[in-house]
């Protein structure tokens, strides 16, 4: 059972996508630091203005200071999802690693690649794709 966050601060990523016919929602919550285990680990702050840095390339806890590398951070999180099929139109819920793949998808008649997270339907099996923004 996946937890619908209220807001999304103490987010990692959120996504609320229409995909063909079908919808996905999906979300990333942060995770506790390894290594003090007190406080959610976040992107580093700018000292002069307080705000995040939305492009660092890593993630540090605001208590202790220890640093992750952003890929070595994001491979031990969990995407929640909650989705309706474009296949089949069923109303599901998934928990899946956040690892994004290189998969190929129809956007505007031609195939493209783009990053995505892939699960599949809990009722058809079909892959499902959440991809990132396109541009």
């Amino acid at each position: 059972m996946v937890t619908i966050p209220d807001s999304t601060e103490g987010l990692v990523y959120f996504s609320n996508r229409t995909i063909g016919e079908g919808k996905a929602m999906a979300w990333v919550y942060q995770q506790k630091c390894p290594k003090c285990g007190k406080v959610k680990m976040g992107k580093p702050r700018d000292e002069k203005t307080g705000k995040v840095k939305i492009r660092a390339k890593e993630y540090v806890c605001p208590e202790c200071n220890h640093l992750l590398e952003k890929k070595e951070y994001e491979e031990g999180l969990n995407m929640e999802i909650q989705y309706t099929c474009p296949e089949c139109k069923h109303k599901g819920e998934a928990e899946v690693p956040f690892k994004r793949k290189k998969v190929k998808i129809m956007v505007d008649g031609e195939e493209k690649k783009a990053d995505a997270v892939v699960f599949n339907c809990s009722k058809c099996d079909a892959k499902i794709p959440i991809t990132k923004k396109m541009k």
